[in-house]
């Protein structure tokens, strides 16, 4: 099973049966309710910086089992932090919960779960802590806007990060193996808005005099179809067109647009963007248009940390039967720029779904809501607890954790 990840040697060291059964037996007892909170999100699906009832009952359900919580952190109204500490000392383990949902239909990337499961993370992680007598922090981060805004790039530049060894998340999917993880890179991203200004005119009487903002939106759009030719296959442009007061019988003075370049690395989407920043350029010279262009929140690739990665594989097929594979994807996270700042890990797991019901479907979040969905989300969370806890208390393992951080610099460019 090794060999779909990158390269790496060690004596494997089991996880004693006792944190084991401490994880197990804490998500379990808390499973119940950990479904209660998963669904109440879910069926208060807010988007991006709009999170307010799942940070009020996600923060009121960490602090009810001992966790000391931040909310509204470092000046993001949504965002907040929960911790737990336990003796001097210790290593920090890093965890995240995202909240937020897609505009029009609800929480189709199912991130009801990931807030969950990042609770489920915290909680087992903290009993082991607890009933092994050993040194460490807990820290559980609710990240917002995720789906776009960079809600982690945002708390990563305010500090949010700095005290953490290293950090962990999960994420479900649709795929081919329901109740797999795949371990792997997503892409790096960036995010534009244009604005073409024109001139309205009676689109009969004198159309001549109008300047029209439409044309340029629609020359940008078909340029870009045109670019996707010359495209590497891996690479994706893709967006939307609107506009204010628009009628069929009046020039369009306005057009708003906004596209996400996508490519496998930061240099990549670079390269991309400058392309695809001539096609916008020349729609408004083409029409006369003024143009306004304002770039989003840029998000690098994720790079998981092969140490992480390795053991989590093991625990996962050794204790929870999950079959691992080696897979990337072209969508994109901000916990990219995470893994690029502390060694992290992310990996994605197959929910039941139906065909052509994957991520950001209506369809997803149907399956995003069902008992299957959650069993799996917590077997991935007992998995990432016990890979965390051996961060802790491992000297060595913690050491190659860091190597094999050092060893990735590469990639993270």
């Amino acid at each position: 099973m090794d060999d779909f990840l990158p390269a790496y040697s060690r004596t494997q060291q089991p996880d004693p049966a006792e944190v084991v059964n401490i994880v197990n037996s804490t998500i379990a007892s808390a499973n119940g309710e950990l479904r209660a909170l998963s669904l109440d999100i879910h069926d208060h699906p807010e988007t991006a910086f709009k999170e307010k009832h799942a940070h009020d009952v996600l923060t009121a359900f960490v602090a009810e089992r001992g966790f000391t919580v931040q909310k509204h952190y470092l000046g993001l109204d949504t965002a907040w932090r929960a911790e737990f500490s336990y003796g001097h000392g210790g290593r920090v383990i890093g965890i995240n919960s995202e909240m937020d949902a897609l505009a029009g239909i609800g929480h189709a990337c199912g991130h009801n779960l990931i807030a969950a499961g990042g609770v489920a993370v915290a909680l087992a992680l903290k009993q082991a802590l607890v009933q092994t007598n050993t040194a460490g922090k807990v820290v559980l981060l609710g990240t917002p806007a995720e789906e776009g805004g960079g809600g982690k790039v945002i708390l990563l530049e305010r500090g949010g990060y700095t005290d953490m060894d290293v950090c962990v998340m999960s994420h479900p999917m649709g795929g081919p193996v329901e109740g797999s993880v795949a371990i792997g890179s997503s892409s790096a991203i960036q995010t534009i808005d244009v604005e073409y200004t024109g001139h309205t005119a009676h689109a009969a009487a004198a159309p001549w005099e109008g300047t029209n903002a439409l044309d340029a939106a629609f020359i940008a759009y078909s340029s870009i179809a045109v670019l996707r030719q010359q495209m590497k296959p891996e690479c994706r442009v893709h967006g939307r067109i609107g506009g204010k007061d628009w009628l069929p019988n009046v020039i369009p003075d306005n057009a708003a647009l906004t596209w996400i370049v996508r490519a496998p690395t930061n240099e990549e989407v670079t390269d991309l963007m400058e392309r695809v920043r001539a096609c916008f350029d020349a729609a408004a010279l083409a029409t006369g248009c003024k143009i306004s262009v304002k770039y989003g929140v840029p998000y690098s690739q994720l790079v998981p940390n092969p140490a992480l990665a390795l053991e989590f594989v093991k625990v996962a097929n050794r204790e929870y039967k999950m079959e691992a594979f080696k897979a990337g994807t072209s969508a994109s996270t901000d916990f990219g720029n995470v893994s690029f700042e502390l060694p992290s890990l992310h990996p994605n797991y197959a929910i039941p779904t139906e065909a052509n019901g994957g991520n950001h479907t209506a369809a997803f979040a149907k399956s995003a809501r069902t008992m299957e969905a959650h069993d799996l989300a917590m077997k991935v969370a007992k998995a990432l607890a016990i890979t965390a806890y051996k961060v802790v208390k491992d000297d060595a393992f913690y050491e190659e954790v860091k190597s094999s951080f050092k060893a990735t610099k590469a990639t993270r460019c």
